[in-house]
């Protein structure tokens, strides 16, 4: 029992040491694209990409996604996906609600194939959005 009492304390202090230091991690993007449903409910091809200079900011530690265009948007993390990591590509997927309480799915992609391209997704219901991005130093 002493034991797991040690090994109990031993990884409480360990994570939390751990989380204390976690850093938000800051993307920059290049382009953004959208795809949106028809009236039968399919969805339209992606549009063509588009030049956008927008900060992504993911905070882990408060569960937060921002997206700092014209318009600010914030996505609280309801829950983390479970990723996936393959030859192809690796997704990391979180499951969101933005400051309008309305829920989507974000992924963040990057295509290991395509000389690590990263794409940012947020994708409703109705609607869904495609930036390129890359990491800030």
């Amino acid at each position: 029992m002493q034991h797991l009492k040690f090994l109990f304390l031993f990884l409480a202090v360990t994570f939390g040491v751990q989380n204390s230091y976690a850093q938000p991690i800051r993307f920059k993007t290049s382009s953004v694209s959208y795809a949106d449903k028809d009236a039968k409910g399919k969805w339209n091809e992606w549009s063509e990409f588009v030049d956008a200079n927008v900060l992504i900011t993911l905070d882990a530690k408060k569960n937060l996604i921002t997206v700092n265009s014209s318009e600010v948007q914030s996505f609280k993390i309801k829950a983390y996906g479970e990723i996936v990591d393959n030859d192809e590509v690796n997704i990391v997927p979180f499951d969101c609600f933005d400051n309008k309480f309305s829920n989507c799915n974000i992924l963040i992609i990057t295509k290991k194939k395509e000389n690590n391209r990263m794409q940012f997704y947020i994708n409703y219901n109705e609607v869904k959005f495609v930036y390129n991005i890359y990491n800030v130093k």
